[in-house]
């Protein structure tokens, strides 16, 4: 029985498509925590931006969101833009409100509850972080989240953003 779930979770997981540094991520629709519907495209006209999947249950996605804000507030001015998509329940959304009001957090938080965005983008684990440039391409892919990784997540910020600033002054 044990082989069988084996194999019937390997054959899953190899039938999801992967996403993939380099590849376009798809216009997903988005609904943002206030109920409000954008997409990913109408998000990326004003720059790059920095995707993070993450649940109020998951303690390292909550350690790296504090750096999450700091980088959407310090690059803003250069169009960058930091989306958190959390992964509760339905039922948790109250939860989610409230603990993205107590941090005074200023970066955009989706809701994605039945994981359709996290299976388009093969967000498996928390936290799960990838950066878009403006053009829509995925740049880099992170998953999990341990202290000094903030250090690489801005180093990608930094790059996206040169990227498009050398891009516009073609």
């Amino acid at each position: 029985m044990k082989k069988i779930i084996q194999v019937v979770i390997a054959v899953y997981l190899l039938s999801i498509p992967l996403i993939v540094s380099g590849q376009t991520a798809p216009n997903i629709k988005i609904t943002m925590l206030d109920g409000k519907k954008t997409t990913l495209n109408q998000l990326l006209e004003t720059g790059p931006i920095l995707i993070d999947f993450w649940a109020t249950w998951c303690v390292p996605c909550k350690k790296e969101m504090k750096y999450l804000d700091q980088f959407h507030r310090e690059y803003a001015k250069d169009g960058f833009q930091v989306l958190t998509i959390n992964q509760d329940t339905p039922r948790s959304l109250s939860k989610v409100k409230s603990y993205i009001r107590s941090k005074k957090y200023k970066f955009l938080v989706a809701v994605d509850p039945n994981q359709q965005i996290a299976n388009k983008l093969n967000a498996v684990v928390l936290p799960t972080t990838i950066m878009v440039d403006q053009k829509g391409k995925i740049t880099w892919r992170h998953q999990g989240y341990l202290p000094g990784d903030e250090k690489e997540i801005e180093k990608q910020i930094i790059a996206v953003l040169n990227q498009t600033t050398t891009a516009r002054d073609k």
